[in-house]
């Protein structure tokens, strides 16, 4: 029973939260089948986007529990323009300290990360757009890691 009102009262701080960011565009976030992240799941993720003036910040979340074995993660960022150009991007998301020591916000054993890799970023065209998120270590499947998002946030 307790643990049940601590994961409601997580949830609804988090929905506060979220609430109050004025300066989030576009945020989702996937889950990872059983925790087991395996090289050929690709997480997508589809927006919109109107204002090519505005300045971009753009994020990978990153869920992870303590069992992940590695204190980084690379990953490979696909991003699709609405002219079907792509651009791929390797992207280091830093876990944990040289010590072990787990990087980002959680309850327990289970880690938020919010990892961002381009800042202050304009949109060239108007349109549709997809990101597709590899994971890029040299092992087929990665234990501990939850959830893989994408964030667009204005600076």
């Amino acid at each position: 029973m307790m643990k049940i009102a601590t994961y409601l009262l997580l949830a609804m701080s988090l929905l506060s939260l979220a609430s109050c960011d004025q300066n989030m565009v576009y945020e989702e976030n996937k889950a990872v089948e059983g925790g087991v992240w395996k090289s050929n799941d690709v997480k997508s993720f589809e927006f919109d986007i109107t204002d090519t003036l505005q300045l971009y910040n753009f994020y990978v979340n990153v869920r992870n529990g303590e069992e992940y074995p590695f204190s980084n993660l690379y990953l490979f960022v696909e991003m699709e323009f609405p002219n079907g150009k792509k651009s791929i991007d390797t992207l280091e998301c830093p876990l944990a300290d040289q010590l072990g020591n787990w990087y980002g916000s959680g309850l327990g054993s289970i880690f938020d990360n919010r990892v961002l890799f381009r800042e202050r970023k304009k949109f060239p065209l108007s349109g549709h757009y997809k990101v597709d998120i590899h994971q890029a270590m040299r092992t087929d499947a990665l234990e501990g890691i939850y959830d893989i998002g994408f964030r667009l946030a204005k600076p």
